[in-house]
C-alpha cells in the first residue's frame, strides 16, 4: 500500500521527543523554543491561522525561516506548540478540594475554556486537526475528568458528561469567537454591530416575521448589551448540562 498523504497520529510533535529538543548543534543564537512558540501565538492571534507562515513568523522574530528548522520539523510542529501553550493560561482549579463544590470547579474549567476560544480564534480548527497530547492540554483533559468523576457518576458515563459539556463550550465558544472577529473587521463595537444587523433582518421579507415570533424570547433573556446577551445564554445553558448530570447521578 501506498502511504496516503497528510499526518499520521506518529507525525505529532509531542512524540519520539521532537517537541523537547532544545535546538541543533550550531542553531542560530538569541532564540529558543519558547521564544518561538510565544512569538506564534501572538502573530496566529493577530493575524490568524491563514496568514500564519514560517516566513512570516520569522519577519517578527527578525531572522530568517530557516533558522526556525533549527527548532522544529514542519510548521504543524509549530501550531501543535502554540496550541498547547494556550492551555497554560488555564488556571485548575484542585479537584482534591473537598472544600469546593464540583459544580463550581465545573463552572469554572467550562468559563476558561469558553474564554480561550474566544481570545485565540485559531485554536478551535486547530484542537481538532492535533491530538492535543501536549503537557498543558493532559493537565486540562485530567482537572476535567476528575472533577466530574466527583459527581457521582458511573464509570460509563464520565465520558458522556464531559462530551456533553465541553463540546457544547466549544461550539458556544467558537461560533463566539469567529462572531467577534468578523464585527472587529467592521471597525463597529459588538454593540453598533447588533444593532445595526437586526435593523437590516427587518427590512428581508420572511426573515422578519421570523425574528419578530423571536424577539419576546430575546427581550426575555434580558442583556442590554451583547457580551451580558451572550454570558447569560452560556451560564443558562451550562446550568442546563449540570442539572442534567445532577439528574443521572439521581437517577442511579
Amino acid at each position: 500500500m501506498t502511504k496516503q498523504a497528510g499526518r499520521s497520529a506518529r507525525d505529532s510533535v509531542w512524540l519520539e521527543g521532537r517537541a523537547r529538543r532544545g535546538g541543533r548543534s550550531g542553531q542560530p543564537s538569541g532564540l529558543d523554543r519558547e521564544r518561538i512558540t510565544a512569538a506564534s501565538v501572538r502573530l496566529l492571534d493577530a493575524e490568524g491561522l491563514a496568514k500564519f507562515s514560517m516566513r512570516r513568523l520569522a519577519a517578527e522574530l527578525n531572522v530568517t525561516a530557516m533558522s526556525l528548522y533549527w527548532y522544529v520539523d514542519t510548521k504543524d510542529d509549530l501550531l501543535e506548540l502554540a496550541l498547547d501553550a494556550t492551555y497554560a493560561e488555564l488556571r485548575l482549579p484542585d479537584p482534591d478540594n473537598a472544600d469546593e463544590d464540583w459544580r463550581d470547579q465545573l463552572r469554572a474549567l467550562a468559563t476558561a475554556y469558553r474564554a480561550q476560544l474566544v481570545r485565540h480564534p485559531w485554536l478551535s480548527p486547530l484542537a481538532g486537526r492535533f491530538l492535543n497530547i501536549g503537557p498543558n492540554s493532559l493537565a486540562f483533559s485530567r482537572v476535567i475528568q476528575r472533577v466530574v468523576r466527583r459527581a457521582g457518576l458511573p464509570a460509563h458515563g464520565v465520558t458522556g458528561a464531559i462530551s456533553a459539556v465541553f463540546q457544547f463550550v466549544y461550539g458556544f465558544g467558537t461560533i463566539e469567537g469567529h462572531f467577534l472577529t468578523r464585527i472587529a473587521d467592521t471597525g463597529l463595537s459588538p454593540d453598533e454591530y447588533f444593532e445595526q444587523a437586526m435593523s437590516m433582518v427587518d427590512e428581508v421579507p420572511g426573515t422578519a416575521d421570523v425574528m419578530r415570533e423571536s424577539k419576546d424570547l430575546m427581550a426575555a433573556r434580558g442583556g442590554d448589551t451583547v457580551a451580558e446577551m451572550l454570558d447569560r445564554d452560556f451560564t443558562f445553558a451550562l446550568d442546563l448540562l449540570i442539572a442534567g448530570i445532577e439528574a443521572m447521578v439521581t437517577r442511579g
